[in-house]
């Protein structure tokens, strides 16, 4: 049984969010938007191309007889211009024009790398999106948000690119191994906590259904997820206003996920840094002493760390203000009003950044 979800991009229908439990709808959905005939690229990893390329391009050789499969390096740090130049290579070697399709098949890096070159490749192709991961079917492959890394700052190139269509498969989340499944979970906490108290408080009533992995329970929980995302990105969808409320937790959590040379999963860093900022509210008592310890807490059982070790904090600050969210030497942080009621800080100091990193640094230090 599927569920629709529709996009809208200034006051329009833009794209659906298909959420279904099997890829057999994928081939008519792609032939209603147009593409019957033309040209498709599913751009995939290296790790996702064993598991379903092969399953993908059979389905879309029904709608296309010409259809190709480009798997990039898995990884983050494959994130750059250099992958990105051997797409086009692709798209260009197979006469590629405006009029076909690049698909992209997988998590959130081969998510935002596809949307990059989609937004550039000819100026502008037609793409869709197949997420994978926990994490990019509840959080980046909606809204348009495309980019790379370039020399280890995050997504510091890209581009505002909506996809024609995102097509969620569930039950592809059982072959998700458990540290890549906490890791999305951490954006869907984050949802909670910034837009939606009463869906955080389902989150914990449902620990042990979405931790077994529930078909029904994972369904529920994608498609609110994605409707808080919807709401706010339809509201902002460039990012000028109340949009940036979904970078609870990335402040902190990218400065210390390049600070770590990427060796943390990006949700274990939006953890870290979710504690670190609900830390910084509690301080400025915005939330109680026990609101904090149990956004702080509540991390845990979900497989998700709440302390990181080896923390230089000067360089994690000196990585923040470098980060392309900061305006200027003004950094616009997420805070805590209460659980789910995020506001805008641009005020939030150094000093109170280097209280919260003690926080989360943990130590052999018990004197």
């Amino acid at each position: 049984m599927s569920e629709v979800l529709n996009v809208q991009y200034n006051n329009e229908p833009c794209y659906d969010i298909v959420l279904d439990d099997s890829f057999e709808g994928l081939a008519e959905r792609i032939s209603g938007l147009g593409f019957s005939g033309r040209k498709i690229a599913i751009i995939t990893d290296t790790n996702v191309e064993k598991l379903y390329a092969e399953q993908i391009k059979e389905c879309l050789e029904t709608v296309s007889p010409t259809t190709v499969v480009y798997a990039i390096p898995a990884g983050e740090e494959n994130k750059n211009l250099s992958e990105i130049e051997k797409i086009y290579q692709v798209l260009i070697d197979n006469h590629f024009d405006r009029h076909d399709l690049i698909v992209a098949l997988g998590g959130g890096v081969v998510g935002d790398m596809v949307g990059y070159t989609a937004a550039t490749y000819l100026r502008g192709i037609a793409f869709i999106q197949i997420p994978t991961t926990l994490l990019a079917q509840t959080d980046s492959s909606i809204g348009g948000k495309t980019g790379v890394d370039f020399k280890g700052y995050k997504n510091m190139v890209g581009a505002f690119y909506m996809p024609k269509l995102v097509y969620m498969n569930v039950s592809v989340l059982n072959s998700l191994p458990g540290e890549q499944f906490a890791s999305g979970f951490a954006e869907v906490m984050k949802h909670g906590l910034i837009k939606d108290s009463d869906f955080y408080m389902w989150l914990i009533d449902n620990m042990y259904e979405i931790e077994e992995k529930d078909p029904e329970t994972l369904m529920s929980m994608i498609k609110k997820s994605c409707s808080i995302k919807r709401a706010v990105v339809e509201k902002d969808p460039t990012e000028k206003g109340d949009r940036a409320l979904l970078n609870f937790g990335h402040t902190i959590g990218h400065a210390i996920e390049k600070y770590k040379d990427f060796t943390l999963f990006h949700g274990e860093c939006v953890a870290l840094g979710c504690v670190a900022a609900a830390f910084i509210s509690w301080k400025r008592q915005m939330l109680s002493m026990e609101e904090y310890y149990e956004i702080r807490d509540m991390f845990v059982p979900f497989g998700l760390p709440i302390s990181v070790t080896d923390i230089d904090a000067e360089k994690v600050i000196e990585l923040m203000h470098s980060d392309k969210k900061a305006d200027g030497n003004t950094i616009k942080f997420i805070l805590l009003k209460k659980v789910g009621k995020a506001v805008i800080d641009p005020s939030v100091t150094d000093d109170e950044v280097r209280e919260a990193l003690k926080e989360i640094t943990w130590t052999d230090d018990f004197e």
